[in-house]
């Protein structure tokens, strides 16, 4: 039996599907019998942590720099150009300066050309680490976002929203021992609660996608059971989105080939059988207004259950 829930106010909503078929109400002795359990959250009003923000680049206007809320954020010299030019060798000690001194764990990273080589964002990881040894750190490379604003937020985002993905991964574990836990993907498919505590950002919607995907198999049912339905029929599904310079066929070929390799691994990650995993999608879109041989890749992976 696959358990199916969908976590919503005032409490949560369990369904059981048994060969596709969906059974409700579910008794708590049930529940801990689940082979899985696949969650629905939308997480837009839960709480959120203050993040301290690193950007990589250069100098800005005040309106331009990063938007923390009731954190913190600093921008320190480094960054690339989205062909992999340094523009500026990486100021180690204001990152390491910053780390020791902002009181903060969660902390957000964002380089300037980081989706096309990410070293500088790695640089600061590996320095907030040996300074905040508690730290949690989102780099923003792992989002493929080639707008530097877009990518920012994205990563702060995902970083405030890590404290609580990680409450609610813990609180699962509680009340179901020892049952398998996935969560529903904002666009799509299941992740492991592992890869949830994670990437969060990843499951920002899945309460909203999980619901679309419920009523379309389910029409005329109750919303709320829709949704715990939709999150149980889920399979586990991993994206990575790149900027890849590449010239010429065999050279993207190459390129495109690792962003799959990549994909692949995620996808596990999120909870796939290894030897399930499969390319679903591969997108590759030539960079507009910018030089040649630069393209925007973005690869889906999924695979099945254990």
């Amino acid at each position: 039996m696959i358990l199916g829930v969908a976590l919503v106010r005032p409490s949560p909503v369990l369904v059981a599907v048994r060969d596709g078929a969906p059974e409700w109400p579910v008794s708590r002795a049930a529940a801990r019998a689940a082979a899985r359990a696949c969650v629905a959250v939308d997480l837009g009003d839960v709480p959120t942590a203050a993040v301290a923000a690193v950007r990589v680049g250069g100098p800005c206007p005040e309106a331009l720099r990063p938007r923390v809320g009731s954190g913190v954020a600093t921008i320190v010299r480094g960054g690339h150009s989205l062909t992999g030019r340094v523009l500026a060798p990486l100021d180690t000690e204001a990152v390491r300066r910053f780390a020791a001194t902002c009181g903060l764990s969660d902390f957000a990273v964002t380089a300037t050309g980081s989706p096309m080589l990410a070293d500088h964002e790695l640089a600061v990881a590996a320095i907030i680490a040996a300074e905040v040894p508690q730290a949690r750190i989102t780099l923003s490379y792992e989002f493929g976002h080639p707008g530097l604003r877009e990518r920012e937020q994205a990563t702060i985002r995902n970083a405030a929203l890590g404290p609580e993905a990680g409450r609610i991964a813990d609180e699962a574990a509680r009340e179901l021992p020892g049952v398998p836990v996935f969560f529903a993907r904002s666009g799509g498919g299941l992740v492991s609660a592992h890869y949830f505590r994670r990437y969060p950002l990843a499951c920002d919607l899945g309460g909203t996608a999980s619901l679309a995907r419920g009523r379309v198999a389910l029409p005329g049912v109750p919303g709320e059971v829709a949704a715990a339905y939709g999150a149980a029929i889920g399979r586990p599904e991993a994206q990575v989105e790149r900027i890849v310079q590449a010239r010429g066929r065999a050279e993207l070929d190459r390129v495109l080939q690792d962003a799959r390799d990549e994909a692949l691994t995620r996808v596990v990650s999120a909870g796939a059988l290894p030897g399930s995993a499969t390319i679903a999608e591969t997108t590759v879109n030539p960079l507009s207004y910018l030089p040649d041989g630069l393209y925007r890749v973005r690869v889906t992976a999924e695979g099945t259950m254990p």
